[in-house]
């Protein structure tokens, strides 16, 4: 693994050679479920040049005005393109270019198409992008973001009124039409995942700063996880061990869970760090910690520690599947 003069991990040449296909990331979880916050200091780790993001929110059937009038919403499969998504997560697979849609979230209309070329790492972000088995097959990593509802429904009612225009009793009726579909469609896609992520409250109090939450990730047998039990060894100081790795059942089928502590502070959260890559054999010469954890709310930028390291996790997996896939 080297890394290149703008400070990022890159495959080596023969790394490169050995794929002839870019690997796809997927990201899914309900509306303000922390899916963007997540993807953006991964693709910042690889270089943006390397990756295409892809939003299969795009892919919605009806626009905003035509959604009201109807009394559907954007989370009914009836309200998207789905075989079109599937036809265009394969192209995608296989190194092809496509003619995707847009859909403006801060006007809610449908926009003119734009031409996406993949590259290496493809990141396709939304909330339904595992509904169907077509599209799932597509997928190299499979993550779904599960924060608790009540978070989630906070996270929301921030984004929507402080970026979409909206007032917070439209954000409260909206979660609460919502609902039956939420259960129906997106809370289901989480079976299939190959990582399920869950920023929490170290606590039952939702009063807790955004870069104080701590993670737990499920990481099911369908993805080799290399290293995780020597990193969690490696990065045990005295008392302190800021990431856990345990054997948990999920669904009632076996799991490693890794449990890491928003609360941790930022130097050990650096060693954490470089544990992982260096146990993933990876130059750590061309990170810059700074890329990775980095958010903002409002205003006001963050960094979160335990969004960090999962980030990081999440890499690691990334480059594992580049390898292993052919």
């Amino acid at each position: 693994m080297t890394t290149t003069s703008d400070e990022r991990i890159v495959p080596d040449a023969s790394d490169q050679a050995s794929r002839q296909r870019p690997v796809l990331l997927g990201i899914v979880g309900d509306s303000a479920a922390g899916k963007t916050t997540l993807t953006r200091g991964i693709a910042k780790v690889f270089g943006t040049d390397r990756v295409t993001h892809v939003c299969t929110d795009d892919y919605h059937r009806y626009d905003r005005e035509a959604r009201k009038t109807m009394s559907i919403t954007p989370l009914d499969p009836e309200c998207n393109y789905v075989s079109i998504m599937e036809q265009h997560l394969k192209l995608l697979a296989a190194g092809e270019p496509i003619l995707k849609p847009i859909y403006n979230h801060s006007n809610g209309t449908l926009d003119a198409p734009v031409l996406v070329e993949p590259a290496d790492l493809i990141i396709v972000e939304g909330l339904l992008a595992y509904h169907t088995k077509a599209m799932r097959d597509c997928f190299d990593v499979k993550v779904y973001l599960d924060p608790p509802e009540d978070l989630r429904k906070r996270w929301k009612i921030d984004r929507d009124t402080s970026k979409r225009g909206y007032e917070i009793d439209q954000v409260t009726a909206d979660l609460k039409k919502r609902e039956p579909d939420s259960e129906a469609f997106i809370r289901p896609q989480r079976e299939y995942a190959d990582i399920v992520v869950r920023f929490h409250p170290p606590s039952a109090s939702l009063e807790v700063g955004p870069d104080q939450l701590d993670v737990r990730i499920v990481l099911r047998p369908t993805l080799p996880h290399p290293y995780l039990v020597e990193v969690a060894e490696r990065t045990r100081i005295e008392h302190l061990r800021p990431l856990r790795v345990s054997l948990a059942r999920d669904g009632g089928k076996p799991v490693d869970v890794v449990e890491i502590e928003g609360s941790i502070d930022p130097d050990l959260s650096s060693a954490v760090e470089e544990a992982i890559l260096e146990g993933m054999g990876m130059d750590l010469a061309g990170l810059d910690h700074s890329t990775i954890g980095a958010f903002q709310v409002g205003d006001k930028k963050l960094r979160s520690e335990s969004l960090a390291i999962s980030q990081l996790l999440l890499v690691v997996q990334l480059l594992s599947a580049s390898q292993v896939s052919v």
